[in-house]
């Protein structure tokens, strides 16, 4: 019983809460962004960090890359024609890089950012093989 307790606390914890998510695109980060539409539809919003030249890029990664797999057709069945509606208002896209100071991201984005997200989940790397440990 203790784990279903625990489990319920933390589901019940991102109701209402912003989340800013690197490493979306990514196969925990598919799996994560999944988990947390299913089991608290009730989260306020998740901003996703993606790696693109612009926000319709960003979009159509989203789409193409986490949307539109597998993992999230409980999530289609579950809302049905509504999958859409729910998906725009609960996916934020953030076009920007983690190799970058502040994700790449300008001030304006940085301080409107800091008073919307409640938790940060870093799931990304670089695919750079050369960076420094």
């Amino acid at each position: 019983m203790i784990g279903e307790m625990d489990a319920d606390s933390v589901v019940g914890y991102f109701r209402g809460k912003s989340i800013l998510i690197t490493g979306s695109t990514g196969f925990l980060g598919k799996v994560l962004v999944e988990k947390i539409l299913r089991v608290q539809p009730d989260v306020k919003k998740l901003y996703l960090l993606i790696r693109a030249p612009d926000a319709e890029s960003a979009k159509l990664r989203i789409q193409t890359e986490i949307i539109g797999r597998e993992i999230f057709h409980v999530l289609k069945e579950k809302h049905g024609v509504q999958f859409n509606n729910f998906i725009e208002e609960k996916i934020c896209p953030l076009v920007g890089d983690i190799i970058y100071e502040n994700f790449g991201l300008d001030n304006v984005q940085l301080e409107e950012l800091s008073k919307d997200i409640d938790v940060i989940v870093n799931g990304a790397a670089t695919t750079n093989f050369f960076e420094r440990f």
